[in-house]
C-alpha cells in the first residue's frame, strides 16, 4: 500500500506542477498576452470554475477531518495528497475567475452550465452530485480508527465520481483550452484515486 500511495503522491506533485503551467497558459490565452480568452459570466468555463471550487473545498475539508480521526499512515497520506492537490486546483479555479473579472457566485443553480439547472435542490448541504451531506460530515467527525477510514473512503469515492462527472462536462463544453486540459487531468487523477480507494476499502473488509 505504501508503494501505491507513494506513487499517488508523485502523480499529485506532477499535477501541481502542470497546474502551474496551466495557470500561466490561461493568463496568456495559450497564444500570448494579446490572446487572452475571457469567457462569459454564465459560460461553461465560468460555471465549472465556480462549481468545482465548491466541490473541491468539501474534499479538502473531509481529508483534514479524517487525518485527525485515524493513525493509519496510508489513509493519512492519501488524505493529505487529496487535500493538497484539490486546494491547489481550487486556488487556480478561483484565480481564473479573478483573471476573467467574473463573479465567484452565480444566480443560477449549481450545474446549470451542464444543462442540469432542473436538478433537484441539494439537501442537507449536499449542493452537487457526490457531495457529502452535513449529517455525513458530522458522522465522519464523530468516528475514529477503522470506522472513520471506511466512512471517509466511501464518501470520497462518491465525491470523486461526482467530480469526474463535472470534469467530463467541462472537457465537452469549456472553450478555454487550458481549462479543458486541467479537467482532463482531474478525470484521470480522480479515477485513479477511486481505484486506489476501492482497493483500500477491500483491505478493510468493506465495499464502496
Amino acid at each position: 500500500m505504501r508503494r501505491r500511495t507513494g506513487w499517488l503522491a508523485s502523480a499529485a506533485a506532477a499535477v501541481l506542477v502542470a497546474g502551474g503551467a496551466v495557470t500561466y497558459a490561461v493568463a496568456d490565452g495559450d497564444g500570448g498576452p494579446n490572446d487572452l480568452k475571457v469567457p462569459a459570466a454564465e459560460s461553461a468555463d465560468a460555471g465549472f470554475a465556480r462549481d468545482m471550487a465548491v466541490h473541491h473545498q468539501q474534499a479538502v475539508e473531509m481529508s483534514y477531518i479524517v487525518r485527525d480521526r485515524t493513525k493509519d499512515e496510508d489513509v493519512r497520506r492519501l488524505a493529505y495528497d487529496i487535500a493538497q492537490t484539490q486546494a491547489n486546483q481550487r486556488g487556480m479555479l478561483l484565480g481564473w475567475l479573478d483573471l476573467w473579472e467574473l463573479p465567484k457566485v452565480s444566480e443560477k443553480p449549481p450545474m446549470a452550465w451542464m444543462g442540469m439547472a432542473d436538478m433537484p435542490a441539494g439537501e442537507d448541504g449536499a449542493l452537487m452530485p457526490g457531495m457529502a451531506t452535513n449529517t455525513e460530515l458530522e458522522q465522519l467527525r464523530s468516528d475514529s480508527g477503522r470506522r472513520a477510514e471506511v466512512r471517509f473512503l466511501r464518501l470520497m469515492i462518491a465525491h470523486h465520481k461526482g467530480g469526474v462527472h463535472m470534469a467530463e462536462g467541462c472537457v465537452k463544453r469549456c472553450e478555454v483550452g487550458a481549462e479543458r486540459r486541467l479537467a482532463r487531468g482531474m478525470v484521470a487523477s480522480q479515477q485513479s484515486e477511486i481505484d486506489l480507494m476501492t482497493g483500500m476499502l477491500k483491505e478493510r473488509g468493506a465495499t464502496p
